[in-house]
């Protein structure tokens, strides 16, 4: 079985489109770590869309959750709170509902699926060796799925300590008896200054991981983003990948 792994599309339907056509014919079924709305300009179409998606797992993200009122968006910057504001007004009553019936945490095999944390599966960032080896007592699995930081990167477990691996994408990434901790990085606002949309593929029998990504009309979702008088800074950082 192939996995098709998606997170943090930030309702940018753009980019989710491009990752779907990039990996049409390569999954059989798809898991999703968050965050689909927030940011972008096409909320309900992102909803949409990942909901007519078929054998979907999908977990929910801060974002989606500060969409539906289930947390304070004053604990937000400035920027995201206005958007947020934005999506709340957007969303049709269907997405909001569709957003309500999602996990914080979903494990499968001998994969553990959280937004942000094993340790605090909607809000904490792992953003380095440090935080990510106080992560690993948190799951029982060998391998844990996060998203939220919208960086791809693999914290491998040594001992007590944890070493970053960042992606590579000419081959194939082979899964042995390491605990790891991976991150897809992000469809719809990479931050790893490289704009195009990322994701992953994963051989679930094969314990294999595979990096992609794929380029995308920033333009266009910065068009409706304008449309829709979003902060210029969120419009700004989909060109650079920041």
């Amino acid at each position: 079985m192939r996995i098709l792994i998606i997170s943090d599309i930030h309702g940018n339907l753009t980019a989710l489109e491009a990752v779907l056509a990039d990996a049409d014919g390569s999954y059989d079924t798809v898991w999703c770590l968050g965050d689909l709305v927030g940011y972008g300009p096409d909320p309900n179409e992102c909803v949409e869309r990942v909901r007519s998606l078929s054998k979907l797992t999908c977990l929910v993200g801060n974002h989606d959750k500060a969409a539906i009122g289930d947390i304070d968006i004053n604990s937000f910057n400035l920027d995201a709170r206005t958007a947020i504001a934005w999506t709340q007004r957007a969303l049709t009553s269907a997405s909001r509902e569709y957003l309500t019936n999602w996990p914080e945490k979903h494990v499968q095999g001998v994969y553990t699926l959280v937004h942000a944390s094993p340790r605090q599966p909607v809000w904490e960032y792992i953003l380095d060796s440090y935080i990510a080896s106080q992560n690993f007592p948190y799951f029982e699995t060998p391998y844990c799925l996060v998203g939220h930081t919208h960086i791809p990167v693999i914290y491998q477990q040594e001992g007590h300590t944890a070493v970053e691996r960042r992606p590579n994408y000419d081959e194939l990434t082979a899964f042995g008896n390491e605990r790891l901790i991976i991150n897809p990085g992000s469809v719809g606002q990479p931050r790893d200054s490289n704009p195009d949309a990322s994701y992953a593929i994963l051989d679930f029998e094969g314990q294999r991981w595979e990096y992609r990504r794929v380029p995308y009309n920033v333009a266009e979702t910065q068009r409706r983003m304008t449309e829709n008088k979003m902060p210029s800074r969120l419009i700004s950082r989909l060109q650079k990948g920041w």
